[in-house]
Parts: C-alpha cells; structure tokens; sequence
C-alpha cells in the first residue's frame, strides 16, 4: 500500500485547483432540463413487511433513470428518506436485495447508475451521451477531455435528481433527505451534498471521486488507473483531463456542502486511498464525523459501517 499513515491523512491538506467557474458550470447543468415527474409503478416481492416500487426519474437530459423505493408497511409518515447511490460497476440489481433501511424505518431509493452494472438487463438504465475518440474500458475517461462531455457530468446529474424526487414524495418528510453510498456512491453522495441544498445529512463510505491528482497516482488497483491508462496512451493531454476532472472532484465539491456528515474511510483502502477520502473530509463545509477502519481494504467497515450508520441518523433525526 503506497499511501499516507492515518497520522499523516490527518494532517493531509492538498491544495486542490478549484475551476473559475466551477459553480457556474453546475448551475448551468442542473438548470437546463425543467426535471419531469416521476414514476412509481408498484412491485410484487411477496414481501409483506416493505412496499417496493419500480422507480423511473429523469436525469441529465430528461433522460430515463430506473431505480428502486423501498417503503415500510408498519409505519406511519412523512418519513426520512435515505437516498443511495451505487459501487462503480453496479446496477440497482433486484428489487429485494437492499432492505436494511426500509427495515429501520426510513424509506430508501435506490439510484440505477448509467451505462453500469446489469446494462444488458430488462430495466436497466442506458447512458445514450457521446463517447468522444480516445477513451480506454470504464467510464472515467468518457469524454474526459471536456466537462461538457463527461460522464461524470451526467451521473451527478442524475444523482441530484434522485435527491429531488425523494424530497417530492408525499410518503417522505422533505427535511430529512439523506444521501448515502460506497465507493463511486460516497463520492456521488459528496457531489449531491454541496450541489443539492435539500440533503439534511451525508454518509459517504470509502469514497471515489476524490482529490484526482493524488487518487491517479497511488491508487494501487480500480478504476483511478484508467485515467493512467489514458494519460499513458494521450501523452499531451494531462492539463486537460485533470481539468475535466477537478469539476467532478468530490473533494473540490465537497466545501460547498454544509450538512451534517458521516465518514468512513479504510486505511488499507487500494481502491480509494485514505489520503484522497481525508482530503474530502478536511474539505468538507458541514459537521462531520469519521469513523475508521484501520486494517481494512475497500470493503471498509460494511456491516459494522450500517450500525453507526443508523445510531447516527437516530441521534442526527431523534427517532
């Protein structure tokens, strides 16, 4: 692990490049569709104990976004809602498979990731923007030569429309919308965070997307290396991509949010170096907390992670 010790991350500050017009290009993203209302179209589960709907919200471009809502049948609302975004590669998967929160007592919508995980299934979501020439396997290199153009541009998108539409549903209590989500969903729920005022609370866990400068260079394995990769094979455009990305660095975003947050970073993390996590905590504009997990790798504190999780959100929202 070539990485920075936990006494070292603590102290770590990168002076990150912050674009000029870094809230101008989100403003502009996030107004130029007039987001359309979405669907809910129940599901049987043969469960008896949660309700599930079948959930379509347009993202970036009015384009379709599938996910899933997951609604307690033993308690009464408006509820909290935690808003969860998914792990590079994964799609909503089955409609049964994440019940932990809804089990607690919150509702939960679950965000399908474009272009990723299931992408060849029934229901999945498609990502129909332009691929520019010159990109390598993954998606941090899709258009990665113009902010305009990138991938990122759309899923944050998207991930702010999941936030909306959470905040919109009449079994949810507007001011106690939570954003959530491991690896590319910690960063998502970072980017959500500053760039959506209705986030009462953000739990981002082992986050991607964070401090790229560092992330390309001592990532150990995962998808920080495409951009190496790219770099590797587009020797001139190094100014450029690193550009590009600083827009959807979730450690640039990440001073503009100002709610409550909790952290969990792991220090044997090869996927997403603790230093990058840290830099996005000590940027962080909200109250934060972190818990670590010192011997852990990307898997990071999984279940354990869920109980304080769920202590924190109780004593955050005193339920």
């Amino acid at each position: 692990m070539n990485d920075l010790t936990l006494d070292e991350c603590w102290a770590y500050r990168p002076a990150l490049a912050v674009p000029e017009d870094l809230d101008a290009f989100w403003e502009r993203t996030l107004r130029a569709d007039e987001p359309a209302a979405p669907t809910y179209e129940p599901v049987d589960t043969g469960l008896t104990q949660i309700r599930t709907y079948a959930v379509t919200v347009p993202g970036h471009g009015g384009e379709p976004v599938h996910g899933w809502l997951h609604l307690p049948t033993n308690t009464v609302g408006p509820l909290p809602c935690v808003v969860e975004y998914l792990g590079y590669g994964r799609g909503r998967g089955l409609p049964h498979e994440k019940l932990f929160w809804a089990s607690a007592g919150f509702a939960h919508l679950i965000m399908d990731t474009r272009g990723q995980g299931w992408s060849a299934a029934p229901g999945s979501t498609a990502d129909p923007g332009r691929y520019p020439a010159g990109t390598v396997p993954g998606f941090l290199t899709r258009g990665v030569t113009d902010p305009d153009d990138f991938y990122y541009r759309r899923l944050i998108t998207d991930a702010v429309r999941f936030a909306q539409a959470a905040q919109e549903h009449p079994a949810v209590d507007p001011a106690r919308i939570v954003v959530t989500g491991i690896s590319q969903g910690g960063g998502l729920s970072l980017a959500v965070a500053a760039l959506f005022p209705g986030v009462a609370a953000a739990m981002p866990d082992v986050p991607f997307l964070c401090d790229f400068p560092r992330a390309v260079r001592v990532a150990a394995q995962g998808p920080y290396g495409e951009v190496a990769g790219y770099l590797a094979l587009y020797r001139d455009r190094g100014s450029q991509v690193f550009r590009t990305l600083s827009y959807v660095d979730a450690a640039v975003l990440a001073s503009n949010a100002t709610a409550p947050a909790l952290f969990s970073i792991a220090m044997m993390d090869q996927t997403c170096p603790p230093s990058t996590c840290f830099a996005a905590y000590h940027r962080y504009g909200g109250d934060k907390e972190v818990r670590v997990y010192e011997f852990n790798d990307h898997e990071g504190g999984e279940a354990h992670q869920q109980i304080e999780q769920l202590a924190w959100l109780r004593g955050l929202f005193g339920r």
